[in-house]
């Protein structure tokens, strides 16, 4: 069985430890655990291991969050992999920060990236694994919090949340977004 896992952020240094690249961070962060590096290829930084016999395939959209659609397309429709063995990783501003959430699909709710998914590959119905980075911004000052750093406090606390997800991902691979979501969501 084959897995895409899409970690959603933005590429340049500028944007390389903010809210919003929380899921290259955790794809970072699996495939360090997994012993893979990534490499640049069509619309993707893309790296892949094995794991409990089934092909894990990791991609980080080199086009910008808002058009991660194209890559996430692009990539389901070249590895042959059915939308329920995609699971995209995206920041949320709706849940408290480091809090994690599964769900096996859902609305955009505002998030331009996931939109654009949504747009290109047909529909609400993949899954995705949202990571709180909490609300702590003034009213209209959104896209600022989004793109900024996170704190001292945050980046301490970080490596245990990216372990947790890192744990959902190859579980949602392994028994699947229904048993995930009751074993892994508070």
């Amino acid at each position: 069985m084959k897995y895409l896992i899409v970690g959603l952020g933005n590429i340049g240094a500028e944007y390389e430890i903010t809210r919003h690249n929380i899921g290259f961070l955790t794809l970072d962060r699996l495939a360090d655990n997994q012993k893979v590096s990534f490499e640049t290829l069509k619309l993707a930084m893309k790296s892949e291991f094995k794991y409990k016999g089934r092909q894990i395939h990791l991609i980080k959209p080199t086009t910008y969050m808002n058009l991660s659609g194209k890559a996430v397309n692009y990539w389901m429709q070249e590895l042959n992999i059915p939308k329920e063995n995609i699971l995209v990783i995206t920041d949320d501003i709706a849940l408290p920060f480091a809090k994690l959430r599964m769900r096996a699909k859902g609305s955009a709710a505002g998030h331009n990236g996931l939109k654009n998914i949504e747009d290109l590959t047909g529909g609400q119905d993949y899954s995705r694994l949202k990571f709180g980075v909490g609300d702590n911004f003034p009213k209209g000052r959104q896209v600022d919090y989004v793109l900024s750093p996170f704190t001292k406090q945050e980046f301490e606390e970080l490596p245990f949340a990216m372990d947790k997800a890192c744990e959902m991902v190859l579980a949602f691979t392994t028994i699947g977004v229904n048993m995930t979501m009751s074993q892994f969501n508070d």
